[in-house]
């Protein structure tokens, strides 16, 4: 496997986590009393999240990408469904 397909995979299971986090973990601690719901998948966010951001800098050395676009699926990181378009994008750059 290359760093850019295990970018790839990354990404997606960032994002997945991500979405579980905020749509699923977080009204289960708030509305349902159960806040180990959070503690695990914000745990498993945040691994995922620190995986990302170190293969998104491998990837911008690797495949001298522009700051701009490291920037911007740095970015991306941070929003609960961009991660699934940064994996669309970099499908169909390739």
């Amino acid at each position: 496997m290359n760093t850019l397909s295990v970018f790839r995979k990354i990404a997606v299971a960032e994002g997945l986590s991500y979405v579980l986090l905020v749509f699923i973990a977080m009204p289960l601690k708030y509305w349902a009393d159960m806040p180990l719901a959070v503690k695990y998948t914000g745990w498993a966010h945040g691994l995922l999240f620190m995986l990302y951001i170190v293969f998104l800098i491998m990837a911008w050395v690797e495949y001298k990408w522009s700051f701009k676009r490291t920037a911007l699926f740095g970015v991306a990181s941070l929003l609960p469904f961009a991660p699934f378009w940064v994996d669309k994008k970099l499908k169909e750059d390739n």
